[in-house]
């Protein structure tokens, strides 16, 4: 079983930055990428960042207006979640998802479907 743990989240002000973790275990030899969604209460799921496993690609959603960056840690099996220049609307449940199908081109890794294995998700809040 595919293990990822999201940490990280709280409570942040309006214009503040977060730094969320998504460590990755028991993972398949076939793993390609990692990716973060987030959904707000009464909302659909967002795609906001994902990251190859082999190369480091990135591919950030044009939405978030370079807000956000995504990273990952080899040594440590962890991809991260860059915040900044927080809003309200950035209010969420946040959640990493890994994915074991391969896929070549600029967009893929964007929808939920793509994505077998889930964390459990963390809560950030921000304050205006």
């Amino acid at each position: 079983q595919v293990y990822l743990t999201e940490s990280g989240g709280g409570l942040a002000q309006a214009g503040g930055s977060l730094r969320l973790s998504c460590s990755v275990s028991n993972y398949p030899s076939n793993i390609y990428a990692v990716g973060w969604f987030r959904q707000a209460p009464g909302k659909e799921r967002e795609f906001l960042a994902v990251i190859r496993w082999s190369g480091g690609g990135t591919r950030i959603a044009g939405s978030l207006n370079g807000r956000f960056t995504i990273s990952k840690d080899n040594a440590k099996n962890t991809v991260y979640l860059q915040m900044s220049s927080l809003e309200p609307n950035d209010t969420a449940t946040y959640s990493c998802a890994l994915s074991p199908y391969s896929c070549s081109g600029e967009r893929c890794y964007g929808h939920e479907g793509d994505y077998p294995h889930w964390g459990q998700g963390t809560q950030v809040a921000v304050a205006s």
